[in-house]
Protein backbone atom coordinates (compact mmCIF):
# COMPACT_ATOMS: atom_id res chain seq x y z
CA UNK A 1 0.00 0.00 0.00
CA UNK A 2 2.82 2.48 0.78
CA UNK A 3 4.56 1.39 -2.57
CA UNK A 4 0.87 3.17 -4.09
CA UNK A 5 0.82 6.20 -2.15
CA UNK A 6 4.82 6.49 -2.97
CA UNK A 7 3.66 5.77 -7.05
CA UNK A 8 1.28 8.12 -6.51
CA UNK A 9 3.71 11.15 -5.06
CA UNK A 10 5.79 10.46 -8.20
CA UNK A 11 2.79 11.47 -10.63
CA UNK A 12 3.80 14.58 -12.77
CA UNK A 13 0.46 15.85 -12.37
CA UNK A 14 0.92 16.08 -8.17
CA UNK A 15 4.25 17.48 -9.08
CA UNK A 16 2.40 20.26 -11.01
CA UNK A 17 0.10 20.70 -8.55
CA UNK A 18 1.93 20.96 -5.63
CA UNK A 19 4.45 23.28 -7.52
CA UNK A 20 1.62 25.72 -9.03
CA UNK A 21 2.89 25.15 -12.28
CA UNK A 22 -0.87 23.54 -13.19
CA UNK A 23 -2.26 26.89 -11.98
CA UNK A 24 -0.57 29.12 -13.79
CA UNK A 25 -0.70 27.01 -16.60
CA UNK A 26 -4.48 27.39 -16.38
CA UNK A 27 -4.46 30.86 -15.89
CA UNK A 28 -2.00 31.42 -19.08
CA UNK A 29 -4.56 29.53 -20.95
CA UNK A 30 -7.44 31.42 -20.12
CA UNK A 31 -5.75 34.64 -20.72
CA UNK A 32 -4.94 33.76 -23.96
CA UNK A 33 -8.37 32.33 -24.57
CA UNK A 34 -9.85 35.85 -23.59
CA UNK A 35 -7.55 38.02 -25.64
CA UNK A 36 -8.70 36.19 -28.79
CA UNK A 37 -12.17 35.82 -27.98
CA UNK A 38 -11.69 39.97 -27.73
CA UNK A 39 -9.60 40.45 -30.93
CA UNK A 40 -11.90 38.29 -32.80
CA UNK A 41 -15.45 40.56 -31.47
CA UNK A 42 -13.57 44.11 -32.09
CA UNK A 43 -12.49 43.36 -35.45
CA UNK A 44 -14.07 45.11 -38.63
CA UNK A 45 -15.26 44.18 -41.28
CA UNK A 46 -13.19 45.76 -44.71
CA UNK A 47 -15.69 47.08 -47.45
CA UNK A 48 -14.21 44.97 -50.12
CA UNK A 49 -15.58 41.97 -47.90
CA UNK A 50 -19.42 43.39 -48.28
CA UNK A 51 -20.56 40.39 -50.42
CA UNK A 52 -19.58 38.17 -47.94
CA UNK A 53 -21.40 40.36 -45.40
CA UNK A 54 -24.54 40.43 -47.45
CA UNK A 55 -24.71 36.38 -47.14
CA UNK A 56 -25.61 36.14 -43.33
CA UNK A 57 -28.06 38.59 -43.70
CA UNK A 58 -31.35 37.42 -44.08
CA UNK A 59 -32.88 37.61 -47.44
CA UNK A 60 -36.56 38.79 -48.27
CA UNK A 61 -38.31 35.05 -49.70
CA UNK A 62 -40.77 37.47 -51.38
CA UNK A 63 -39.86 40.76 -52.33
CA UNK A 64 -43.26 41.77 -53.92
CA UNK A 65 -45.41 40.88 -50.32
CA UNK A 66 -42.59 43.42 -48.75
CA UNK A 67 -43.61 45.91 -50.80
CA UNK A 68 -46.92 45.60 -50.38
CA UNK A 69 -47.04 46.35 -46.98
CA UNK A 70 -44.38 49.48 -46.73
CA UNK A 71 -46.13 52.67 -46.32
CA UNK A 72 -45.61 56.02 -48.48
CA UNK A 73 -46.02 58.95 -45.86
CA UNK A 74 -47.29 62.26 -47.47
CA UNK A 75 -45.02 64.91 -47.20
CA UNK A 76 -45.99 68.74 -45.80
CA UNK A 77 -44.18 71.49 -46.48
CA UNK A 78 -42.58 73.72 -43.51
CA UNK A 79 -45.00 76.44 -44.30
CA UNK A 80 -47.69 74.10 -43.77
CA UNK A 81 -46.00 72.79 -40.63
CA UNK A 82 -45.56 76.40 -39.80
CA UNK A 83 -49.21 77.49 -40.34
CA UNK A 84 -50.29 74.29 -38.30
CA UNK A 85 -47.93 75.13 -35.58
CA UNK A 86 -49.31 78.51 -35.23
CA UNK A 87 -52.95 77.41 -34.82
CA UNK A 88 -52.02 75.09 -32.06
CA UNK A 89 -50.39 77.88 -30.27
CA UNK A 90 -53.65 80.33 -30.43
CA UNK A 91 -55.69 77.39 -29.47
CA UNK A 92 -53.46 76.72 -26.83
CA UNK A 93 -53.53 80.30 -25.56
CA UNK A 94 -57.33 80.81 -25.94
CA UNK A 95 -58.24 77.83 -23.64
CA UNK A 96 -59.18 78.34 -20.15
CA UNK A 97 -58.56 74.94 -19.50
CA UNK A 98 -55.15 75.16 -20.18
CA UNK A 99 -54.15 78.65 -19.12
CA UNK A 100 -55.36 77.06 -15.22
CA UNK A 101 -54.19 73.99 -15.65
CA UNK A 102 -50.05 74.99 -17.36
CA UNK A 103 -50.54 78.70 -17.61
CA UNK A 104 -49.93 81.42 -20.44
CA UNK A 105 -48.04 79.59 -23.26
CA UNK A 106 -45.12 82.58 -23.83
CA UNK A 107 -43.49 81.45 -26.86
CA UNK A 108 -42.29 78.47 -28.83
CA UNK A 109 -38.89 77.54 -28.00
CA UNK A 110 -37.82 74.67 -31.05
CA UNK A 111 -39.81 72.87 -33.66
CA UNK A 112 -39.17 69.25 -32.72
CA UNK A 113 -40.60 67.53 -35.72
CA UNK A 114 -43.73 67.25 -38.34
CA UNK A 115 -45.29 65.11 -40.80
CA UNK A 116 -48.00 63.80 -42.50
CA UNK A 117 -48.44 60.42 -40.47
CA UNK A 118 -51.66 59.49 -42.43
CA UNK A 119 -53.24 60.86 -45.78
CA UNK A 120 -54.89 64.30 -45.02
CA UNK A 121 -53.95 64.72 -41.27
CA UNK A 122 -50.59 66.73 -40.55
CA UNK A 123 -48.85 66.47 -37.21
CA UNK A 124 -46.08 68.40 -35.35
CA UNK A 125 -44.42 68.27 -32.01
CA UNK A 126 -42.75 71.46 -30.93
CA UNK A 127 -41.86 72.61 -27.13
CA UNK A 128 -43.40 75.71 -25.76
CA UNK A 129 -42.43 77.56 -22.14
CA UNK A 130 -45.91 78.12 -20.21
CA UNK A 131 -45.69 80.90 -17.54
CA UNK A 132 -48.33 80.98 -14.58
CA UNK A 133 -48.79 84.90 -13.43
CA UNK A 134 -48.29 85.30 -9.98
CA UNK A 135 -50.10 88.72 -9.04
CA UNK A 136 -46.96 90.24 -9.49
CA UNK A 137 -45.01 88.35 -7.22
CA UNK A 138 -42.29 86.67 -9.40
CA UNK A 139 -41.72 90.14 -10.63
CA UNK A 140 -38.43 92.32 -10.61
CA UNK A 141 -38.21 94.75 -7.80
CA UNK A 142 -37.39 98.35 -8.59
CA UNK A 143 -34.82 99.98 -6.82
CA UNK A 144 -35.40 102.00 -3.72
CA UNK A 145 -38.48 100.07 -2.06
CA UNK A 146 -40.63 101.82 -5.40
CA UNK A 147 -42.73 98.60 -5.92
CA UNK A 148 -42.26 95.92 -8.67
CA UNK A 149 -41.66 96.17 -12.12
CA UNK A 150 -44.15 94.81 -14.81
CA UNK A 151 -40.99 92.04 -15.87
CA UNK A 152 -41.15 89.49 -14.76
CA UNK A 153 -38.05 87.51 -13.55
CA UNK A 154 -38.84 83.63 -15.57
CA UNK A 155 -39.85 81.76 -12.61
CA UNK A 156 -42.99 79.90 -12.46
CA UNK A 157 -42.20 78.71 -16.38
CA UNK A 158 -43.09 75.11 -17.52
CA UNK A 159 -41.74 74.15 -21.02
CA UNK A 160 -43.49 71.48 -21.74
CA UNK A 161 -43.58 69.36 -25.48
CA UNK A 162 -46.71 69.51 -27.48
CA UNK A 163 -47.75 67.50 -29.82
CA UNK A 164 -50.67 67.66 -31.90
CA UNK A 165 -52.97 66.80 -34.79
CA UNK A 166 -55.13 68.83 -37.07
CA UNK A 167 -57.16 67.79 -40.69
CA UNK A 168 -54.88 68.97 -43.58
CA UNK A 169 -58.24 70.25 -45.85
CA UNK A 170 -60.22 72.13 -42.93
CA UNK A 171 -57.54 73.19 -40.20
CA UNK A 172 -59.71 71.78 -37.18
CA UNK A 173 -57.76 70.27 -34.51
CA UNK A 174 -58.38 67.12 -34.11
CA UNK A 175 -55.61 66.31 -30.83
CA UNK A 176 -53.52 68.31 -28.71
CA UNK A 177 -51.56 67.03 -25.69
CA UNK A 178 -48.90 68.45 -23.47
CA UNK A 179 -45.73 66.83 -21.94
CA UNK A 180 -45.13 68.73 -18.67
CA UNK A 181 -41.22 69.00 -18.68
CA UNK A 182 -40.98 67.87 -21.81
CA UNK A 183 -41.90 64.56 -21.68
CA UNK A 184 -41.03 63.70 -17.76
CA UNK A 185 -43.80 64.92 -16.08
CA UNK A 186 -47.69 64.71 -16.16
CA UNK A 187 -49.41 64.85 -19.51
CA UNK A 188 -52.12 67.44 -20.34
CA UNK A 189 -54.94 66.77 -22.79
CA UNK A 190 -56.64 69.93 -24.32
CA UNK A 191 -60.50 69.05 -24.67
CA UNK A 192 -61.06 69.91 -28.69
Amino acid sequence: AQAAIQATDKDPIIEAMKEGRLFRFAVALLQICVAVTFANAFTTIPINNARRVAIHQPRAKHPSRIAATTRLMAKITEKEASSAIDKVVRALQKDKETNQELGRLTKTNNVLGFGSPRPGIIAVRFNASFQKGGMGRSSIPLPFGLGQSEKSEGRGTLVGQVKASLDANTGKLLEVTVFRDLGYGRSFNMKV
